[in-house]
């Protein structure tokens, strides 16, 4: 056996095997079948698309604690959030700026909410200050609902809602 036979029967045996299975694949295509994938399909993740791109301003902070009450911004305060298609969550808390990471997975009127530590700006606001609680609680949002034009976050452990009107 010479070196061209010994590598052609291999070769031959190869190419013999990709026309079967590329005849199988055009069958399959002909006969109204999907073709086999290339793998499992995707599965879905949370994404932040129902929440992108929408600003909002807060209108109150309704707490469980009903020693806390109901907190609502100070006349010309202004508190914002602003959902970035990214997963970027920038927002105005009064005098300062922050910025934290979220992502949504959405379901009905609204869905799940994780918002991650919030970094702002430190200046000292004029009193009451609201800006704060804001920051320090977003992390604690557990779930959104989209209701009456309106976006309410509740806190875990029924903490509290935000609820913010659209800008």
């Amino acid at each position: 056996m010479n070196r061209f036979t010994a590598v052609t029967a291999p070769t031959a045996a190869l190419a013999l095997a990709l026309a079967t299975g590329l005849a199988a694949l055009a069958g399959c295509a002909a006969d109204g079948a999907p073709p086999p994938s290339a793998g499992p399909a995707p599965t879905p993740s949370a994404s932040p698309a129902v929440l992108a791109g929408t600003s909002w301003k807060l209108v109150q902070f309704q707490s469980s604690d009903d020693a806390q009450g109901t907190s609502t911004p100070g006349e010309g305060r202004s508190y914002t959030l602003e959902f970035a298609a990214d997963g970027a969550l920038g927002m105005q808390l009064d005098c300062n700026r922050g910025r934290a990471t979220y992502t949504a997975a959405p379901s009905g009127e609204g869905g799940t909410l994780s918002i991650g530590p919030v970094a702002s700006t430190r200046a000292l606001c004029p009193q009451p200050d609201i800006g704060q609680t804001l920051a320090a609680r977003l992390p604690d949002v557990a779930s959104y609902t989209l209701r009456g034009g309106h976006l309410f976050l509740a806190l875990k452990m029924d903490g509290g809602i935000f609820e913010l009107a659209p800008l």
